[in-house]
């Protein structure tokens, strides 16, 4: 284990000792000025930490808070932003089905698959952009994946 990682998942193990929100610990650690984009700050970087096993042990950490949090009253100590995502009927009914074989709700599952990382290559760039076609056919596979940024509720309209 590399030095740097080393000290990435040292901080993020001592934050989650102290048992903050699973808000207050994504913002700290993985959140736009947390640890991990401070100590890897090019997309490559970052994405190669996410293929890590210190990665996948501060992802745990994280949904050992979140499930925490959901006992606790209150929950998170962060205002909280909406966005609206428009998608297929089709994927909106899957998701729904999916919260309910899961006996949860539609925004925790949502916010579960925010929190994952994502191949870039999966992502579809905006029409017409240079740069989503030059970047998808010059750059390996490994360099595509990236992390979201905050988490933030999805309405089920």
């Amino acid at each position: 284990m590399s030095e740097q990682r080393q000290d990435v998942f040292r901080v993020a193990d001592e934050i989650f000792r102290q048992r903050p929100s699973w808000v207050t610990f994504f913002r700290e650690v993985l959140g736009v000025d947390g640890i991990v984009r401070q100590a890897y700050n090019t997309p490559e970087a970052l994405a190669q930490f996410e293929q890590t096993s210190e990665y996948q042990q501060i992802q745990q950490m994280l949904a050992k808070l979140r499930e925490s949090d959901a006992d606790m009253p209150g929950g998170p100590r962060e205002p909280t932003r909406v966005i609206t995502v428009r998608l297929p009927k089709s994927l909106h009914e899957s998701l729904r089905t999916e919260a309910h074989e899961r006996h949860t709700s539609m925004n925790k599952l949502c916010i579960s698959k925010l929190l994952q990382m994502v191949d870039g290559e999966l992502i579809p760039g905006e029409a017409g952009s240079a740069s989503s076609h030059a970047s998808a056919s010059s750059q390996p596979s490994s360099q595509h994946s990236a992390h979201h940024g905050s988490p933030a509720p999805i309405s089920s309209q």
